[in-house]
């Protein structure tokens, strides 16, 4: 066969080869929503911006409407944006879209089991975990008398500072990691703990590496980034590593383990599945608890970690919020005891402030990712089984047509006429509908207890002129992080 033939069959396979790509293509996206045109293998990975994949898909939205498909990689993602898209589909269509979508940084350490799962473990899984999280009656401490107790030792870390200045992201971390691991490990752990502190630098690395460009592509593209060396593969050995001491907390609760009396989440996990040891189909083994409370950790810690250094940077910016605050904390609680959850509905003023810094600090830009259970009919498109869904909870904290000027950070939104709280249904920082986050509760009290027993104690103190300090977020990918910035605690 001579050169001529040769290459006319090479422009044969390739036309034909495109021409089946289109083919299939077409078919495939036939009355999905519509979107850009992806590329083989890559989709749209060249339309998404490296340091703001969340600005990149609402940029798209802009162009084709609240509801569009969009090709991570080589499959097709529905994204929905702005408030009356996300409700409709996670509240209204709920149970059409329960699934938990492809999140192969966890998959592959996690895989089907704890909050990641679906069907009947996921209901199984999270009905246990809300209703144990919110009848905590394990040992003789309730979770927010755990979070007291870890305020104060927070308190005693700030004072340390001696009105130097520092960074908080280390001293926050430990205290928010601490409630976690007293709820599911039944301690707390010295500041200074080397397991305590190897931990936490486990947490701590996860946040940035996920943030990066190769766990980006290995969302897209698992199967190519698994042969690549790269942050993805760093992000997956600290799960890893997070995963191995859940387990080695676990054994030793199971080897002192008393079912009359639990000490904490995993004592409770551990006696379930004894009650059910004889269940084949008991959805309460080993490898649901670790994932289970590897989700709690994981999402306990670097969430409430993240809104609590939004706030700090928020409150250095707007000094008179702050003193705000701190008088509603005089009026209320004043200086001589510990503030406590009672104390939240006397102090409207304080929560509302709380509310907007988790709405402005929009901790979690994308969303947590869904997938259709069902070949589910929406808005006149059709979206089939097994098609992963971005609820972009950005596009619904700063949708204009519920929060008017959604880029001002505005406390007052949040309170009515009369001075109380004023409910919005398009404040969703836990998501919304059958998969928000079980944990909500818990990280509210957290939030407020927290916060309030910081200004009730210190005077927060800027290092710059507040006018100058940058509140915009560091990362808008999976998560915002705020910029680092180092402030002064000055005792009250």
């Amino acid at each position: 066969m001579d050169c001529a033939s040769s290459l006319i069959l090479c422009l044969i396979g390739i036309s034909s080869a495109i021409l089946i790509y289109v083919w299939k293509l077409v078919n495939e996206r036939a009355n999905m929503p519509p979107g850009p045109f992806p590329l083989p293998v890559v989709g749209n990975l060249l339309q998404m911006k490296h340091s703001g994949m969340a600005q990149s898909l609402q940029e798209l939205s802009k162009k084709y409407g609240p509801v569009y498909t969009v090709y991570l990689g080589p499959k097709p993602v529905v994204v929905l944006c702005g408030y009356d898209a996300v409700k409709e589909a996670l509240e209204d269509h709920g149970e059409a879209f329960t699934g938990r979508g492809a999140s192969p940084i966890f998959d592959n350490v996690i895989q089907d089991f704890g909050f990641s799962s679906n069907g009947e473990r996921w209901k199984q899984i999270r009905r246990f975990s809300v209703m144990t999280l919110k009848n905590f009656g394990m040992g003789k401490r309730s979770i927010e008398e755990m979070i007291q107790e870890e305020a104060e030792f927070l308190v005693k870390e700030l004072r340390k500072t001696n009105e130097s200045p520092f960074d908080d992201t280390h001293i926050f971390t430990n205290a928010v990691s601490n409630v976690i691991c007293s709820v599911v490990f039944g301690k707390r752990f010295e500041y200074e703990d080397k397991e305590f502190v190897k931990l936490l630098n486990m947490m701590t690395s996860i946040i940035p590496l996920l943030n990066s460009l190769a766990v980006q592509l290995y969302f897209m593209i698992p199967k190519i980034m698994d042969c690549l060396p790269g942050a993805h593969k760093r992000a997956i050995r600290c799960l890893e590593g997070l995963t191995e001491f859940v387990e080695m907390r676990a054994n030793i609760n199971l080897e002192t383990l008393d079912p009359s009396s639990p000490r904490d989440f995993i004592d409770s996990f551990l006696i379930k599945m004894e009650q059910e040891k004889t269940n084949p189909a008991s959805e309460f083994h080993m490898k649901n608890l670790l994932a289970t409370v590897v989700g709690l950790f994981f999402a306990g810690t670097e969430t409430i970690t993240t809104t609590l250094r939004h706030g700090v940077l928020l409150l250095l910016k707007y000094p008179d919020i702050e003193e705000k605050i701190h008088q509603e904390i005089q009026q209320v609680v004043g200086q001589n005891r510990t503030p406590a959850l009672s104390d939240r509905a006397k102090m409207p003023y304080t929560d509302a402030v709380i509310h907007e810094i988790q709405r402005f600090g929009d901790v979690l830009p994308l969303g947590i990712p869904h997938t259709a259970t069902q070949d589910a009919h929406f808005r006149g498109f059709t979206i089939p089984k097994g098609t992963d869904l971005l609820p972009m909870l950005s596009t619904v904290l700063r949708d204009s047509t519920q929060f008017p000027n959604p880029e001002e950070f505005k406390p007052e939104r949040f309170l009515s006429d009369s001075g109380g709280i004023k409910k919005n249904q398009a404040f969703v920082p836990f998501s919304t509908g059958k998969r928000s986050c079980p944990g909500e509760g818990m990280a509210r009290m957290e939030l407020f207890l927290f916060l309030t027993t910081i200004l009730q104690k210190f005077h927060l103190k800027s290092v710059t002129d507040p006018k100058k300090l940058d509140i915009r977020p560091q990362f808008s990918n999976f998560a915002n992080s705020p910029v680092d910035f180092e402030f002064c605690v000055i005792p009250r």
